[in-house]
């Protein structure tokens, strides 16, 4: 079983567990078929479904938030315990918050201004984006693009992984650094990348790849 296959079966396993525990009395929710959506200043325990997505409107408080097929969005100041799905987008919006981790296999992560997420942010296909917010942990992909920043902060690294037995497109994926950003750990890359980094960021050791400095708010095309 490759490292994707088995991310995909272990977030279906940890969706279906809590369809199969949840009683009327738990504060859980959880559905086989259907969206689950939480209204602004709601607390809620954890939220679970198959096909379907998760919504976690304004100011509200959940647990641990997984499907399988369908994105997970925090509205504005939300906060979740962690957020897995399969084939689907995780969205972050102003000083949203997740205490764990962040994954996807299948869809993009995307970080606004003042977000926070404690843990790291992972998938194998799609775009990572982190605006001026904070990572504890490493960002992880496998054929998606990063932009970190401006005035992004990221504890941990940045990785971007070898599939095992794909092939390449000629193109090399594009990661940016931006101003004011601060990416404390190792940048690896294990596949062809074009990396610029601002000539105002700092970031920490770097593998696979030679740092193209760029000035002003973005790098050229």
């Amino acid at each position: 079983m490759t490292r994707q296959s088995a991310w995909a079966a272990s977030v279906a396993a940890l969706a279906l567990s809590c369809t199969a525990a949840a009683h009327p009395a738990d504060e859980d929710t959880s559905t086989v078929m259907g969206s689950i959506t939480v209204a602004a200043g709601e607390h809620r325990g954890n939220l679970a479904t198959v096909n379907g997505s998760i919504r976690v409107g304004e100011g509200a408080v959940v647990g641990h938030a997984h499907t399988v097929n369908g994105s997970i969005s925090l509205e504005g100041h939300a906060t979740a315990a962690e957020a897995k799905t399969v084939n689907g987008s995780v969205s972050l919006s102003e000083g949203a918050r997740v205490g764990g981790s962040v994954h996807t296999v299948n869809g993009s992560l995307s970080l606004a201004r003042g977000a926070d997420v404690t843990g790291g942010l992972a998938n194998v296909n799609g775009s990572i984006r982190v605006s001026a917010a904070h990572v504890g942990g490493d960002l992880e992909t496998v054929t998606g693009s990063i932009e970190i920043g401006p005035d992004a902060h990221v504890d941990g690294g940045v990785i971007v992984r070898k599939s095992e037995g794909r092939e390449y497109s000629d193109t090399p994926l594009r990661v940016i650094v931006g101003p004011g950003s601060v990416v404390k750990g190792t940048l690896r890359f294990e596949r062809p990348v074009e990396l610029y980094v601002s000539d105002r960021a700092t970031i920490g050791s770097v593998e696979g790849a030679t740092p193209i400095k760029f000035s002003g708010d973005r790098p050229p095309r």
